[in-house]
């Protein structure tokens, strides 16, 4: 008899910019390896479709079907990116209530000086200045409902890794440096 395979986990990342939602998401894959998707505000929006951030956006669809399809196909899926309540709050309100798993939302609060002090060190730096980050700055932008948790600025990367790992059930506790065995088969 075979087991049925797991329940798929949706791991929602919120925050503003340079809150450190892309490390997170780069580091549970890193540390779970394959089987989990991916999706990524940015990505869809600005690289895909290259649309501005705008109420009823074609990006808002977009990420909807994206991680719809990737749960469909047995990936645990994190979705990252600002997502800001006003724009994208119906259609995460969508995306948890039909999830048959589980489902585990995070806001990164990070206060703006260290937004600008983190923005700084990114790529497109020069790209984006303080006055537009200041602009895009929502504070402590949650969800209705109490449904996500919030994790302030002074914890460090790996821990917060750790911690969301753990909650979703993907590693046994403590989850502390685990790394999946290299698969001795290339990537396709």
């Amino acid at each position: 008899m075979t087991t049925p395979p797991s329940p798929t986990r949706l791991i929602v990342l919120r925050g503003n910019s340079a809150s450190g939602k892309s490390s997170v998401a780069t580091g549970l894959r890193e540390r779970y390896g394959r089987g989990i998707a991916l999706v990524r505000q940015d990505v869809l929006r600005r690289e895909v479709l290259r649309e501005r951030d705008i109420p009823g956006g074609a990006n808002i669809g977009l990420i909807d079907l994206t991680v719809r399809h990737a749960l469909a196909h047995g990936f645990h899926t994190v979705l990252e990116g600002i997502l800001h309540f006003p724009h994208y709050g119906e259609m995460l309100a969508g995306l948890l209530a039909d999830h048959p798993g589980r489902t585990h939302c995070y806001y990164l609060d990070v206060p703006f000086e260290e937004t600008l002090a983190r923005h700084a060190t990114k790529p497109i730096a020069d790209e984006v200045t303080e006055e537009q980050l200041r602009k895009w700055y929502t504070p402590l932008d949650l969800l209705p409902g109490g449904v996500e948790t919030v994790i302030p600025a002074a914890s460090p990367l790996e821990e917060t890794i750790d911690r969301v790992l753990h909650e979703a059930g993907l590693c046994a506790s403590p989850c502390a440096h685990v790394r999946p065995v290299p698969s001795r088969t290339p990537a396709p």
